[in-house]
Protein backbone atom coordinates (compact mmCIF):
# COMPACT_ATOMS: atom_id res chain seq x y z
CA UNK A 1 0.00 0.00 0.00
CA UNK A 2 1.22 3.48 -0.82
CA UNK A 3 -0.26 6.97 -0.84
CA UNK A 4 -0.48 9.40 -3.73
CA UNK A 5 -2.60 12.29 -4.98
CA UNK A 6 -5.86 11.19 -6.56
CA UNK A 7 -6.20 11.19 -10.33
CA UNK A 8 -9.41 11.22 -12.39
CA UNK A 9 -9.14 7.47 -12.98
CA UNK A 10 -9.38 6.92 -9.20
CA UNK A 11 -12.96 8.22 -9.19
CA UNK A 12 -14.48 4.77 -9.67
CA UNK A 13 -12.60 3.28 -6.71
CA UNK A 14 -13.46 6.28 -4.54
CA UNK A 15 -17.12 5.99 -5.54
CA UNK A 16 -17.16 2.29 -4.56
CA UNK A 17 -15.82 3.10 -1.08
CA UNK A 18 -18.15 6.09 -0.70
CA UNK A 19 -21.21 4.10 -1.80
CA UNK A 20 -20.40 1.24 0.56
CA UNK A 21 -20.28 3.74 3.43
CA UNK A 22 -23.58 5.27 2.29
CA UNK A 23 -25.30 1.89 2.07
CA UNK A 24 -23.89 0.19 5.17
CA UNK A 25 -22.55 2.69 7.71
CA UNK A 26 -23.32 5.91 9.50
CA UNK A 27 -19.91 7.33 8.59
CA UNK A 28 -21.56 9.26 5.73
CA UNK A 29 -24.96 10.75 6.47
CA UNK A 30 -26.08 10.77 2.85
CA UNK A 31 -28.57 8.19 1.62
CA UNK A 32 -27.97 8.51 -2.12
CA UNK A 33 -25.11 6.76 -3.86
CA UNK A 34 -22.97 8.47 -6.49
CA UNK A 35 -21.28 7.49 -9.72
CA UNK A 36 -17.68 7.86 -10.83
CA UNK A 37 -18.49 11.10 -12.69
CA UNK A 38 -19.71 12.64 -9.43
CA UNK A 39 -16.52 11.66 -7.62
CA UNK A 40 -14.36 12.86 -10.55
CA UNK A 41 -16.06 16.26 -10.28
CA UNK A 42 -15.51 16.21 -6.50
CA UNK A 43 -11.80 15.43 -6.94
CA UNK A 44 -11.43 18.21 -9.51
CA UNK A 45 -13.26 20.74 -7.32
CA UNK A 46 -11.18 19.92 -4.25
CA UNK A 47 -7.93 20.13 -6.19
CA UNK A 48 -8.99 23.36 -7.94
CA UNK A 49 -9.58 24.86 -4.48
CA UNK A 50 -6.03 23.94 -3.50
CA UNK A 51 -7.07 21.04 -1.27
CA UNK A 52 -5.73 17.50 -1.57
CA UNK A 53 -7.47 14.25 -2.28
CA UNK A 54 -5.09 11.49 -1.30
CA UNK A 55 -5.64 7.84 -2.15
CA UNK A 56 -4.15 4.72 -0.65
CA UNK A 57 -3.57 2.15 -3.38
CA UNK A 58 -2.50 -1.47 -3.36
CA UNK A 59 0.13 -3.12 -5.56
CA UNK A 60 -2.34 -3.24 -8.49
CA UNK A 61 -3.00 0.52 -8.05
CA UNK A 62 -6.56 -0.18 -6.82
CA UNK A 63 -7.91 2.41 -4.40
CA UNK A 64 -8.23 0.96 -0.89
CA UNK A 65 -8.84 4.25 0.92
CA UNK A 66 -8.98 7.99 0.45
CA UNK A 67 -8.82 11.19 2.44
CA UNK A 68 -9.38 14.87 1.85
CA UNK A 69 -10.13 18.10 3.62
CA UNK A 70 -11.82 21.34 2.71
CA UNK A 71 -13.19 24.51 4.18
CA UNK A 72 -14.95 23.97 7.49
CA UNK A 73 -17.38 26.84 7.02
CA UNK A 74 -17.79 29.30 4.16
CA UNK A 75 -17.06 32.51 6.07
CA UNK A 76 -13.75 34.41 5.97
CA UNK A 77 -13.20 34.08 9.71
CA UNK A 78 -12.94 30.31 9.38
CA UNK A 79 -10.27 30.36 6.64
CA UNK A 80 -7.65 28.83 8.93
CA UNK A 81 -9.82 25.82 9.78
CA UNK A 82 -10.50 22.73 7.67
CA UNK A 83 -12.67 19.64 8.09
CA UNK A 84 -11.41 16.30 6.87
CA UNK A 85 -12.84 12.98 5.77
CA UNK A 86 -11.15 9.58 5.62
CA UNK A 87 -12.66 6.36 4.28
CA UNK A 88 -11.17 2.90 3.90
CA UNK A 89 -12.53 0.06 1.77
CA UNK A 90 -14.47 -2.42 3.93
CA UNK A 91 -12.11 -5.35 3.39
CA UNK A 92 -9.09 -3.21 4.31
CA UNK A 93 -10.29 -1.67 7.59
CA UNK A 94 -8.10 -2.34 10.60
CA UNK A 95 -4.87 -2.52 8.58
CA UNK A 96 -3.57 0.97 9.46
CA UNK A 97 -4.58 2.58 6.17
CA UNK A 98 -6.82 5.15 7.87
CA UNK A 99 -3.98 6.22 10.14
CA UNK A 100 -1.56 6.63 7.23
CA UNK A 101 -4.11 8.71 5.35
CA UNK A 102 -4.77 10.84 8.43
CA UNK A 103 -1.09 11.56 8.97
CA UNK A 104 -0.76 12.55 5.31
CA UNK A 105 -3.66 15.00 5.33
CA UNK A 106 -2.57 16.50 8.64
CA UNK A 107 0.85 17.14 7.09
CA UNK A 108 -0.79 18.69 4.01
CA UNK A 109 -2.98 20.95 6.14
CA UNK A 110 0.06 22.13 8.07
CA UNK A 111 1.85 22.75 4.77
CA UNK A 112 -1.02 24.98 3.66
CA UNK A 113 -0.74 27.01 6.85
CA UNK A 114 -4.00 25.80 8.36
CA UNK A 115 -4.40 26.22 12.10
CA UNK A 116 -7.13 23.73 13.12
CA UNK A 117 -8.46 20.51 11.63
CA UNK A 118 -11.99 19.49 12.60
CA UNK A 119 -13.48 16.00 12.58
CA UNK A 120 -17.22 15.35 12.65
CA UNK A 121 -17.73 11.72 13.70
CA UNK A 122 -20.93 9.77 14.34
CA UNK A 123 -20.80 9.48 18.13
CA UNK A 124 -21.00 5.66 18.30
CA UNK A 125 -18.03 5.20 15.93
CA UNK A 126 -15.60 4.27 18.71
CA UNK A 127 -12.87 3.15 16.29
CA UNK A 128 -12.73 6.48 14.52
CA UNK A 129 -12.84 8.42 17.78
CA UNK A 130 -10.01 6.28 19.18
CA UNK A 131 -7.90 6.82 16.02
CA UNK A 132 -8.39 10.57 16.23
CA UNK A 133 -7.45 10.59 19.92
CA UNK A 134 -4.24 8.68 19.15
CA UNK A 135 -3.36 11.36 16.60
CA UNK A 136 -3.86 14.15 19.13
CA UNK A 137 -7.42 15.25 18.37
CA UNK A 138 -9.44 16.44 21.34
CA UNK A 139 -13.15 15.80 21.83
CA UNK A 140 -14.86 19.21 21.82
CA UNK A 141 -18.45 18.08 22.28
CA UNK A 142 -21.38 16.13 20.91
CA UNK A 143 -24.49 17.46 19.19
CA UNK A 144 -27.38 15.16 20.04
CA UNK A 145 -29.83 13.86 17.41
CA UNK A 146 -28.71 16.28 14.68
CA UNK A 147 -28.80 13.62 11.96
CA UNK A 148 -30.85 10.62 10.91
CA UNK A 149 -30.12 7.47 8.96
CA UNK A 150 -31.41 3.90 8.94
CA UNK A 151 -34.47 5.00 10.92
CA UNK A 152 -32.58 6.32 13.92
CA UNK A 153 -31.34 9.65 15.22
CA UNK A 154 -27.59 10.20 15.04
CA UNK A 155 -25.33 12.16 17.36
CA UNK A 156 -22.33 14.06 15.98
CA UNK A 157 -19.12 14.24 17.98
CA UNK A 158 -16.73 17.03 17.07
CA UNK A 159 -13.00 16.65 17.56
CA UNK A 160 -10.22 19.05 16.69
CA UNK A 161 -6.49 19.11 16.25
CA UNK A 162 -4.53 22.34 16.56
CA UNK A 163 -1.97 22.15 13.76
CA UNK A 164 0.45 24.87 14.85
CA UNK A 165 1.24 27.08 17.82
CA UNK A 166 0.64 30.48 16.24
CA UNK A 167 -0.65 33.01 18.75
CA UNK A 168 -2.23 35.08 15.96
CA UNK A 169 -3.63 34.31 12.50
Amino acid sequence: MHLRDARPEDAEGIALIYNDAVAHTTAIWNEQTVDAADRAAWIAARQASGYPVIVAVDDRDDVVGYASFGDWRAFDGYRHTVEHSVYVRGDQRGNGIGRHLMVAIIDRARGLGKHVMVAGIEASNAGSIRLHEKLGFENTGTLRQVGAKFGTWLDLTFMQLTLDDRARP
